[in-house]
């Protein structure tokens, strides 16, 4: 397994701002973002070492569904369960006590709480994702 101070938590929002679209013409900031995001989505399919949660992942799989459709869905599933650099971690009740207390104390969505006790157990220091809100988590770096 890859030392674990060199992988990176991967958050939902890297998958949607890569794959969802919008209607109206994006501006040169949302273009940048969809680019990182894109960027970050080659690195890994590149074996770049990545952590998720079976609860990121769902995420993304529901929203991906609801807007592109199951068999799109489908398709990022088969991706990411081919890619042995993709780590994704259970979950339990106990994870989530742990979240609601840092969710509180950080002013951040039980998830972004939920990933930052996770990379805290498995000494994660920074996490792939492009909501602010990790920003207000002392022990993470948000890389975008």
């Amino acid at each position: 397994m890859a030392n674990t101070n060199s992988r990176k938590f991967l958050d939902s929002s890297v998958y949607l701002h890569a794959y969802l679209k919008v209607k109206r013409r994006l501006t040169e900031k949302e273009l940048e973002v969809k680019q990182r995001a894109a960027t970050i989505l080659e690195r890994i399919e590149a074996g770049e070492p990545v952590v998720t949660s079976v609860v990121h992942l769902s995420e993304v799989l529901n929203i991906i569904e609801a807007r592109l459709g199951v068999q799109k869905s489908q398709h990022i599933l088969e991706t990411i369960l081919s890619m042995d650099n993709i780590s994704i971690l259970n979950v339990s009740r106990r994870d989530y006590e742990e979240a609601l207390g840092l969710a509180v104390r950080y002013t951040v969505s039980p998830n972004d709480a939920l990933a930052a006790a996770l990379c805290r157990m498995e000494k994660i220091k920074e996490v792939y994702s492009f909501d602010k809100h990790f920003e207000n988590i002392p022990w993470l770096r948000r890389v975008t």
